[in-house]
């Protein structure tokens, strides 16, 4: 299937880079064209709807990923969600963190003065987290659900049986590299705080996400501010104390317009049939990698994997690929590939016939 005719960079390049952006729609341009001419032809009339509008893109992304919509909050970006999450802890907490995850998630952990440990990424990963959880008891495990520089993906069935195995513990996961690739279920993961944001796999453009928050994780947030009163002006009726925190001051309709608008999209397609999809192009990929001995050991011996690869490549063939005007992005010692619903087998043999020039 062609989807050139709806995203007109695909007509230009081999897109391999969704991991670092995913691409602009026909569809979304057109929205967003409509709304910004809203906009300069109405004034502030165009957000007249503005609270119903928000509210129905919240139960858009809830019913997407099966959450409470009241526990459905919309943020710019991840590091927006996961430093508010963490101004709202009570105390001084003890984190199991990722070594070489996004640092995101790991920077404003140590900043805050938190206890942390580090858990080695390699093949044995959910084996390494059993032990470290069942050795130093924290409090909270913070990490991404696929590893930004080389693909490396959490099972989330272990995730679902740790959490039921130790339900004090409370689950904080990155869903940027993942969400949009798979069917996901909130409610039934294990994982208390969901945090991502929308420009990648979801391709909703820049300047949106969302937090999911079960009722566990909802009761240990700001709960000496949940004892002050709610300002009582009329415009901020139905707000509660984290929706205050999460989302304050004015939401941008056009940014959580395109985010609403690309899930619906997905939507339409079946996140089924994207994920199948998806996993037809990198199943074959990752096998390509393998036989060319360009993967690391930990991706290679790994029983599943992502959609996104790092490369071992020298700088000579990085320069052809260039010349042949495949997009990707330069990750540590090699380039990082990605595959999304998009891409096509022709795809990954265009990227092959230049490695085995």
């Amino acid at each position: 299937m062609d989807f050139s005719d709806q995203f007109p960079v695909l007509k230009k390049c081999t897109y391999l880079n969704t991991a670092n952006s995913g691409i602009l729609s026909n569809d979304l341009s057109a929205w967003r064209t409509a709304h910004d001419e809203d906009f300069l032809l109405t004034g502030s009339l165009f957000r007249s709807n503005k609270d119903e509008f928000l509210q129905t893109g919240r139960n858009t992304i809830a019913d997407f990923f099966n959450c409470y919509v009241g526990r459905t909050y919309l943020v710019p970006n991840f590091s927006h969600g996961f430093n508010v999450l963490l101004a709202g802890l009570d105390q001084p907490k003890h984190f199991l963190l990722l070594k070489e995850d996004y640092p995101s998630i790991s920077y404003p952990v140590r900043s805050r003065g938190h206890q942390y440990s580090y858990i080695e990424i390699d093949a044995q990963l959910e084996v390494n987290i059993l032990d470290t959880v069942e050795r130093l008891k924290p409090d909270i495990l913070a990490l991404s659900l696929v590893q930004y520089s080389n693909g490396i993906k959490i099972d989330l069935d272990f995730l679902r049986l740790l959490k039921v195995k130790y339900p004090e513990l409370i689950i904080v996961a990155d869903g940027t590299q993942f969400c949009g690739t798979a069917p996901f279920d909130f409610e039934n993961s294990g994982i208390d705080v969901l945090i991502a944001s929308g420009y990648k796999w979801l391709l909703g453009g820049y300047g949106n996400g969302f937090v999911l928050l079960t009722k566990q994780a909802s009761e240990k947030l700001y709960i000496n501010e949940k004892r002050a009163s709610l300002p009582a002006e009329g415009f901020l009726n139905n707000r509660n104390t984290l929706s205050l925190y999460f989302e304050p001051g004015h939401l941008d309709t056009l940014n959580f317009g395109s985010l609403f608008n690309a899930v619906t999209y997905l939507q339409d397609l079946g996140i089924e049939n994207v994920a199948n999809r998806i996993c037809q192009v990198a199943f074959k990929a990752r096998q390509a990698f393998i036989d060319r001995d360009l993967l690391s050991a930990a991706v290679k011996n790994r029983k599943d994997h992502s959609n996104i690869f790092n490369l071992m490549l020298p700088s000579s063939i990085i320069r052809e690929l260039q010349g042949q005007n495949i997009i990707f992005s330069s990750r540590g010692m090699g380039i990082r590939v990605s595959f999304h619903f998009y891409n096509s087998e022709q795809d990954l043999k265009k990227l092959l016939e230049i490695i085995d020039r």
